[in-house]
């Protein structure tokens, strides 16, 4: 039985596994388009409407974004992505994950956590940055227990995972930001989101 089977056998009705067919992207965009609007704003920091998720999706599956998805009925309802490290602003694997509100507090997400750890170290991966709405108490509290180290600021948190430890670490304290702190995490999100959004609607690009 291989890891993704163990792992699969903890949901008793869905299944976890890689989508490996770039034409398999589509179910991602669907899971995503199903999500209700306090989960896209989380998940996007902020409401995104159709045509940008569209256009999200349509960029995971050519820009090397490794999809780890729950499965039910041939429907993706939970997702984790890997993103590369040339799609952030500081050069660091980052990592999101969405879950459908009626699979929530159903141990979906740590699975999907779970797994993705395994294919960040598996890709030789040595830490990855997580970034999640303040109001987002469950994904915080999940990115705690893989030893995540998050920040507070306007309105979020971001944080890093240290692949050297434990996969079950215990939840690492929150530290109040200082000034320094503050200053360097804005200039580092700014980058990356302002990359990332460029990147979807193919702004800055040569004609």
């Amino acid at each position: 039985m291989s890891y993704h089977d163990v792992l699969s056998s903890a949901v008793a009705r869905g299944a976890v596994r890689t989508l490996s067919r770039q034409d398999e992207l589509t179910l991602l965009r669907d899971h995503l388009l199903r999500l209700d609007r306090e989960s896209r704003h989380d998940r996007f920091h902020g409401f995104m409407d159709d045509s940008f998720i569209e256009r999200y999706a349509e960029k995971c599956a050519n820009d090397g974004t490794i999809v780890i998805a729950y499965l039910e009925d041939g429907l993706v309802r939970g997702a984790a992505e890997l993103h590369p490290p040339d799609q952030s602003g500081d050069s660091q694997p980052e990592i999101a994950f969405s879950v459908e509100s009626g699979l929530r507090r159903k141990g979906v997400g740590s699975i999907l956590f779970r797994t993705l750890i395994a294919e960040a170290r598996a890709k030789g991966y040595r830490s990855l940055r997580i970034t999640t709405g303040a109001q987002n108490e469950a994904m915080r509290a999940l990115a705690q227990k893989f030893g995540a180290r998050l920040t507070f600021r306007h309105g979020e948190s971001t944080g890093s995972i240290d692949l050297s430890q434990q996969p079950q670490a215990e939840p690492a304290k929150l530290r109040m930001p200082t000034p320094l702190d503050a200053t360097r995490a804005m200039i580092h999100f700014n980058r990356a989101y302002w990359k990332f959004v460029f990147g979807v609607y193919g702004w800055g690009r040569a004609a």
